[in-house]
């Protein structure tokens, strides 16, 4: 330690340079500083091999480990260096005490290295003058708010403001306190750079305000915080009174009372063993537990979920399969398939009585009755019903539930159903299956495969419980309106079921037994106030609707009633009967317009029969023969299928010409033009290939179809007819359009047992193996027929724009 006492009497021109980081050496200042950069040691140590004189600047960077000479402020202090002590390694560095003497400023930079020297000029300052009195009563503001902040509990020691005090120069008192109002360097620095002392104590003035400002507010916000405290423990102490008072009073401890409570709700629940241990063991802890503590109320929510939910609660199944055929038939129409698979798993449960619940899926449009029907299981079974929807569902802890460690967690949807449900053998929808979404938080239709496996889910583990929960009694009924969108691992779990949508004549059975009469009782009204004949009702099906299912059908009816109650309501008497006359005038001109009949046999044009979602509809196929150069042109907005269907066609109708008594040539001279209306309506599908061989044959060979004649199937290029699906909505939509004769493929023949006797009366089903039985039946052999065609392309009648992809 080396230590001196040196009052310099002159001040060289040319001193070494210390760069100081992130603080300003006043004059009269003693300021404590660590040396570690090699240049700031070179300057040290030739300050100490001379006179002990340095020149102090702030770096414009404070975080500057090279500087510039342009990286310094211009004015400084030139300091002496008072002590010093060199730290042992691995620091190395020089612990120095350095008091300032003087104002200055460089002047120019004569050397860089090994550090600075730069050439400074002293800094005079302006006289007092005549201000002596202002500047003593600025003094003394200064002291008076120094001892201020120092009684607000800023660090100020007693001997600091005794040296103060005895500090008989502006300039000199301005120095010290700035030095210890701990300043930035952008704050510091132009306190410095003043040389007239006024200046400078106004300046440490307002940083004095500034700081008495800051503490006020610091003192404001500890004495609420403090007060707050105080309220806590007064609250506490409170409560500690009033709970002896209570005990002397007889009346118990609350705390004790809902933890004896909840402990006779644990052993009358009947808990699986594992169960019951981890409730008793959270019960456990919460009698440990400060009852206000946040940790508290996650245990008790925790063991109310234990309890509410059915461990072993089941309710008994009052099976009487007549009764549950009854039930079926009163709360839906038909769907007779579905209802014998219902009945047999009714009968196996009967005589099982311990069998692990099936997975049902119904597959079908919306409005057909997935949903109800799991409502009418649990009518006919006596079970509890519950439903979730899973639409749009993306996250896993819907599922699975949350983590206890996550703030606000809480069960999955499955647990949270049966919690609803309150028996452990309810009968559980599981809504809109097809639609689950998945992103970065899970993918919900994995972790549905634990659920929806009678093999794992007797001990399905939701996150939040962390116990087994036995779900293998549930009945599961997933719905979903498509099967492709259900990944193939929980398609795999489930027994589909489809429901294919309702007939016209279905439809109008059921708004007589189901539809109609809800909404005269919705609407207020009565049968003596209003009748809908089966002709209105048809029109409202075909040309106001265009569903599979009966949502929008019971939104007209709905609507006609509603006119019907205003018109009550109004004071109007008798009955309003709603005919097709009428009809436009309560629900508006039609939305839809069916295919019109054809009003004569046309070359080219073939009746085909198309299926969509809202049924079996009539699809005219256009064909036409022009000169050209033998190319194909397909329009309608056709599918890849299609077009398929339409090329194999062609080439039939080539490898067979000669039969057909078709020049090869006209393939050659001929273009060829298949259009099947609306071309705004995207139409696919794989059944379409025997009416557009049919159309094509009919334009290449001049004649007829035989309009009343419709069909559908596939055809192979050696002309087989290939079997097609949706028989039963084609061959309805058939006797719809008034059609007499249907070709149907030979293997088709067994579909129709799905469709009642009474809907096949007045058709003749012919079934066709190859493209010649089609042609012998649909096209007019008559000699009439065989002259030559009309040169004006064929038309259909009436094609509409449908709001459906039809699927031929």
């Amino acid at each position: 330690m080396n230590e001196t006492n040196f009052d310099p009497v002159e001040i060289p021109e040319v001193l070494p340079v210390l760069p100081l980081k992130d603080v300003v050496l006043f004059p009269s200042v003693n300021l404590p500083l660590f040396v570690g950069r090699e240049s700031s040691i070179q300057a040290l140590e030739a300050a100490l091999a001379k006179d002990r004189l340095l020149f102090l600047s702030a770096q414009k960077d404070p975080h500057a480990e090279v500087v510039t000479p342009e990286g310094l402020h211009d004015v400084g202090c030139v300091g002496v260096i008072m002590r010093m002590h060199k730290l042992p390694p691995p620091d190395g560095r020089i612990r120095i005490l350095v008091k300032g003497v003087r104002r200055a400023m460089i002047k120019e930079i004569v050397q860089e290295r090994p550090n600075y020297y730069a050439r400074i000029e002293p800094l005079v300052e302006i006289p007092l003058g005549e201000r002596k009195v202002e500047l003593e009563a600025m003094m003394r503001t200064v002291k008076e708010m120094l001892e201020k902040i120092a009684s607000h509990g800023k660090n100020i020691s007693p001997e600091i403001l005794i040296v103060l005090d005895e500090i008989k120069d502006p300039g000199e008192l301005a120095d010290v306190v700035a030095s210890y109002l701990g300043l930035r360097v952008d704050e510091a620095q132009p306190v410095l750079a003043m040389l007239d002392p006024g200046d400078r104590l106004r300046e440490v003035l307002n940083f004095l305000n500034k700081e008495l400002d800051i503490l006020n507010v610091q003192e404001k916000i500890q004495t609420e915080a403090r007060g707050e405290m105080t309220k806590i423990q007064r609250e506490y102490y409170l409560r500690e009174q009033l709970r002896a008072i209570k005990n002397e009073l007889g009346d118990g401890d609350p705390k004790q009372e809902e933890l004896r409570e909840i402990r006779e709700k644990v052993e009358l629940t009947r808990m699986p063993r594992e169960v019951e241990e981890e409730a008793f063991k959270q019960l456990k802890r919460l009698e440990g537990m400060h009852p206000d503590a946040a940790e508290a109320s996650i245990v008790r929510t925790y063991l109310d979920w234990l309890i509410d939910l059915p461990w072993s609660k089941v309710s008994k199944d009052n099976i009487d399969l007549k009764k549950a055929r009854k039930i079926l038939d009163e709360d839906h129409f038909d769907l007779d398939k579905v209802k014998e698979r219902i009945l047999e798993f009714l009968g196996v449960t009967k005589l099982r009585k311990k069998l692990k619940g099936p997975i049902l899926c119904f597959v079908g449009p919306p409005g057909v009755g997935k949903t109800s029907l799991g409502r009418s299981i649990a009518k006919a079974m006596g079970r509890q019903f519950t439903r979730i929807s899973l639409g749009g569902m993306r996250d896993e802890a819907e599922i699975r539930g949350h983590r206890r460690t996550y703030v606000g967690a809480m069960p999955g949807r499955i647990v949270q159903g049966m919690k609803q449900a309150g028996t452990k053998n309810p009968i559980f929808i599981l809504d809109e299956v097809d639609k689950l979404g998945a992103d970065f938080r899970g993918d919900p239709s994995s972790a549905l495969l634990e659920v929806l496996d009678p093999e794992q889910n007797h001990s399905f583990r939701d996150h939040y419980l962390n116990l087994p929960f036995d779900l293998s009694n549930v009945m599961f009924i997933a719905t979903a309106n498509l099967v492709d969108p259900i990944p193939p691992a929980l398609r795999d779990r489930m027994e589909l079921i489809y429901l294919s949508g309702y007939i016209l004549q279905e439809k109008i059975e059921i708004c007589h037994k189901y539809l109609l009469p809800k909404q005269i009782e919705e609407n207020g009204i009565t049968s003596t106030h209003i009748h809908i004949d089966d002709e209105a009702l048809a029109i409202i099906i075909e040309q106001y609707t265009k569903e599979a299912g009966l949502r929008n059908l019971e939104r007209e009816i709905a609507s006609v009633c509603r006119k019907v109650a205003r018109k009550v309501a109004e004071g109007e008497t008798g009955k309003v009967k709603v005919t097709p006359d009428n009809l436009h005038k309560l629900l508006g001109a039609p939305k839809y317009i069916p295919e019109g009949e054809q009003e004569k046999n046309e070359i080219g044009v073939a009746t085909g029969l198309a299926w969509t979602e809202s049924g079996g509809e009539i699809l005219f196929v256009e064909s036409t023969v022009m000169k050209g150069r033998g190319t194909l042109t397909l329009t309608g907005h056709l599918g890849d299928v299609m077009k398929e269907s339409a090329r194999a066609a062609l080439s039939y109708a080539r490898a067979n010409a000669k039969e057909l008594n078709v020049t090869d040539r006209m393939f050659q001279t001929k273009d060829i033009h298949i259009h099947v209306p609306a071309g705004a309506i995207p139409k696919d599908g794989p059944s379409a290939g025997v009416t557009m061989a049919t159309s094509l044959i009919s334009a290449l060979t001049k004649q007829p179809i035989n309009r009343k004649v419709a069909m559908t199937g596939e055809i192979t290029l050696r002309g087989r007819v290939m079997a097609v699906g949706g028989i039963r909505e084609k061959v309805l939509a058939a006797k719809r359009s008034k059609i007499s004769t249907i070709c149907i493929p030979e293997n088709n023949m067994k579909d129709l047992e799905d469709i009642p006797s009474e809907y096949l009366e007045g058709l003749k089903i012919v079934p066709v193996a190859k493209m010649q039985d089609v042609l012998k039946i649909a096209l007019n052999t008559s000699s009439s027929s065989r002259k030559k065609a009309s040169s004006e392309p064929a038309r259909s009648g009436g094609a509409r724009a449908r709001d459906l992809q039809t699927v031929v």
